[in-house]
C-alpha cells in the first residue's frame, strides 16, 4: 500500500489527476488504518484491557473517518472546479499501471487477512480485509478513467471517474466515523 500511495500520488500530482491524488491519499490513509490494528493487536496481545482496546480502536476509526469524509469533500470540490473549468488531466501510464496491479493483488490480500483473521480470532483484521475490496473498487474506478483519459483523451473522464470515487471514499469514512462514536 506504500507503493501504491506513492506512485498514485505522484503520479496524480504530475498528470494533475485528482483521481489519481485521491487514489493515493486514501492508500496512505490505509497505511495509517492499518497502523492502527496492529497498534491495537499488540496492545491486546500484550494485555491490555478489553476497555483499553475498545477505546483505541474507536479512537483510530473516528480519526480514520473524519480524514476520509474530509478527503471526500476535497475530492468533490478539486472535481467539481475541473469540470466547470473544462480542466482535463493528462494520460498516467504510471497510474494505470499501479490501477490494474491493484485491481488483482488487492482480493488476494483480503482472502489472505479473512483466513489470518479467523485463525486469529480477529473480527479487526478480517474487516481490514473486507477494505481491500473497496479498494479494488476503488483501482477499477481509476483504471476505467485513467484509460478513458488515455484511449479518447476525454477531458471531463479524470473528474468524472474522481466523483465516483468520492462514493468510496465517503462510505468508508461514514463507516469508520459512525464505528468510532457506538
Amino acid at each position: 500500500m506504500a507503493f501504491e500511495f506513492a506512485v498514485g500520488f505522484y503520479s496524480g500530482l504530475k498528470a494533475g489527476s485528482i483521481l489519481l491524488i485521491a487514489f493515493g491519499l486514501d492508500s496512505f490513509l490505509e497505511i495509517i488504518a492499518g497502523g492502527t490494528l496492529i497498534w491495537r493487536l499488540q496492545k491486546e496481545n500484550s494485555g491490555a484491557s478489553s476497555a483499553e482496546i475498545e477505546h483505541a480502536e474507536k479512537r483510530s476509526s473516528l480519526i480514520v473517518g473524519a480524514v476520509l469524509l474530509l478527503l471526500s469533500v476535497y475530492v468533490t470540490a478539486v472535481s467539481l472546479f475541473n469540470l466547470v473549468n473544462h480542466a482535463a488531466a493528462d494520460t498516467s501510464y504510471s497510474g494505470i499501471a499501479i490501477a490494474i496491479a491493484s485491481v488483482i493483488l488487492m482480493p488476494m490480500l483480503t482472502l489472505r487477512k479473512h483466513s489470518l483473521g479467523k485463525a486469529l480470532h480477529s473480527d479487526a483484521l478480517v474487516e481490514d480485509g473486507m477494505c481491500n475490496i473497496t479498494c479494488a473498487y476503488m483501482a477499477a474506478t481509476v483504471l476505467i478513467g485513467g484509460l478513458l483519459t488515455a484511449l479518447f483523451n476525454w477531458w471531463w473522464a479524470d473528474s468524472a471517474a474522481a466523483l465516483i470515487l468520492v462514493y468510496f471514499i465517503a462510505s468508508e469514512g461514514l463507516e469508520s466515523f459512525n464505528e468510532g462514536r457506538n
